[in-house]
């Protein structure tokens, strides 16, 4: 699985990334001292340096509501609230010129993607920690190209000063899939950025694109990250996303059909026709094999050849509503993968709709008379009310209790004529 998500897509829509200006819309501003990094970030040497800078904490209290009532406390969190929502704006903006999707959704990727359930030591066990921003780590052959990606990433740094590196990769990761037209995905934020090039993953954690045995090598990389088949399956959906270059990760063709004339800089070739939108056709492009302008990697491939990940790959080539689901799900849980969060549940940004209360067991607002019911006729109607599902704070969606006024109704009617 080398594409959007790991080494193979190196080129997905990169070059877009770097051959157009920056939105004025996006109301990204670049401080003299970053204008000048950015221009030294082509020289490797310095870009340790560059992505290196000491958390800030916010003097003001956040407000509470943007994180659990446990955080409400005012303390010094990884991430302000209020700047990952103005962030997150600014990235949709970007994403409107620059067409960066692809290669937002691998910086994320990439970054979580080092991983390893087995070592519990943080950051020794990898994960979402901003370790890619470091020179070393750039260097490693999955990442040719994300250098790009950061040139993007780092106006944001310097503006919303108040988020963190690691936030910043996954909140661009998810926002560009959502922007792509994908699904909602549920994050959390208030990662910790590791601080020093010494605390980098050893090259060799990410997938390849092609390895002798596809199947049992997707295994052993997500198997280690603790995810499973169907993660894999769903994650692999990202490949409809972006494009490849052989220049960059030794796979697909320099032009084709669908890419030569862009968006952005021209060439690569793309697993999907429309490769800046997210839906299912990469499981149907990959079944019917049909185009020879479309990608097929051998990790592509296998995933209707393994009868484990076939169940899957055919279902999401059916329905794309089952794919969005898992996918989303997957998502979530690969950009939290080996993340040290402060405060230690997360800040969600995104206002959680709140649940209607239950219209509380009134047994006189069913009365039909003037006059108020009996203890007792209250006690049998509730006793027929809970016999059939409901409770005081469980309203049915149906009035039951009319009907039940109705029967006692029409019962003692029957009564009163059979005595008279």
């Amino acid at each position: 699985m080398a594409s959007v998500a790991f080494s193979g897509a190196a080129a997905a829509a990169t070059a877009a990334t770097t051959s157009r200006r920056l939105p004025a819309s996006a109301k990204l501003s670049l401080s003299p001292s970053s204008s000048s990094s950015l221009k030294l970030l082509g020289s490797t040497p310095i870009v340790s340096r560059l992505f290196l800078k000491p958390k800030r904490c916010s003097a003001a209290p956040l407000p509470s509501r943007a994180f659990s009532s446990a955080a409400a406390a005012p303390k010094c969190l990884a991430s302000d609230p209020e700047q990952l929502k103005l962030a997150r704006e600014d990235i949709r903006e970007l994403l409107k010129t620059t067409f960066s999707h692809p290669i937002l959704v691998r910086l994320g990727w990439h970054d979580a993607g080092t991983y390893n359930k087995n070592i519990e030591e943080w950051p020794r066990r990898g994960g979402a920690n901003a370790s890619l921003r470091f020179e070393i780590e750039l260097k490693h052959a999955a990442n040719a190209g994300l250098v790009n990606a950061l040139k993007l990433i780092q106006p944001l740094k310097d503006k919303y000063s108040g988020v963190t590196y690691a936030d910043l990769f996954q909140l661009a990761s998810a926002t560009a899939v959502e922007e792509a037209g994908g699904p909602k995905i549920p994050m959390k934020y208030g990662r910790v950025d590791v601080s020093s090039p010494e605390q980098c993953p050893e090259e060799g954690r990410l997938p390849a694109a092609g390895p002798p045995s596809p199947a049992d090598h997707l295994r052993e990389v997500f198997y280690r990250m603790g995810l499973n088949d169907k993660e894999i399956v769903a994650l692999s959906g990202a490949h409809t996303l972006g494009r490849s270059r052989p220049d960059r990760s030794g796979w697909g063709k320099p032009e084709t059909k669908y890419t030569k004339d862009g968006p952005g800089t021209p060439g690569g070739q793309s697993w999907t026709a429309q490769w800046l939108k997210f839906d299912n056709s990469y499981f149907k492009d990959i079944k019917e094999k049909r185009d020879e302008d479309l990608l097929v990697l051998p990790t592509d491939g296998v995933l209707f050849e393994d009868p484990a990940f076939k169940v899957y790959a055919e279902k999401y080539a059916e329905d794309q509503e089952p794919f969005f689901k898992d996918y989303a799900e997957a998502h979530a849980k690969l950009s939290n993968l080996g993340a040290k969060f402060d405060p230690p549940e997360g800040i969600l940004i995104d206002d959680v709709p709140s649940q209607p209360v239950p219209e509380k067991f009134v047994a006189a607002k069913y009365s039909s008379g003037k006059r108020e019911l009996s203890e007792n006729m209250k006690q049998k109607i509730r006793a027929e009310y809970q016999a059939v599902g409901g409770s005081p704070d469980k309203p049915l969606q149906s009035n039951y209790f009319l009907n039940i006024i109705i029967v006692i109704g029409v019962l003692a009617l029957l009564s009163s004529l059979v005595v008279n």
